[in-house]
């Protein structure tokens, strides 16, 4: 299966509630449990994955690790990368967007939410709307 965006988060809860939102907006949609596992999926997808939806707070390797490991890879340059977590300080949001992260967005979210920062990203169009 190809897709286009990615979702990694250690929570089956929590991939599937993003997957379906992103569905709802028209992609195609992948799914990993941990950055180890995100970064095995990305090279299988080869190049197709245009988003990743990143938890921070994961076993094996954490979110913040995932970003800087794809924004060291030139491959993924064009990768847009937002962070979904339940970390709600502002210096661990610098960290991340300094890290490469494109956006960032705080749990708890709803669809409306995650289709606006999409929307920021230049990723979700008008006539892409599905409410």
């Amino acid at each position: 299966m190809t897709c286009k965006a990615l979702v990694v988060d250690d929570s089956r809860a929590i991939r599937m509630i993003l997957s379906n939102a992103l569905e709802k907006l028209g992609w195609e949609v992948c799914e990993a449990s941990n950055g180890r596992e995100a970064l095995s999926v990305l090279e299988r997808q080869n190049g197709s994955v245009s988003l990743v939806l990143i938890d921070w707070n994961m076993p094996e390797m954490n979110g913040l690790e995932l970003v800087r490991a794809v924004r060291a890879d030139p491959h993924y340059a064009d990768v847009k990368l937002m962070m979904v977590t339940t970390e709600t300080q502002v210096e661990q949001m610098m960290t991340a967007l300094e890290a490469g992260a494109n956006e960032y967005l705080m749990k708890p979210f709803d669809k409306a939410m995650i289709e606006g920062k999409l929307r920021i990203l230049g990723l979700v169009q008008e006539q892409q709307e599905v409410m």
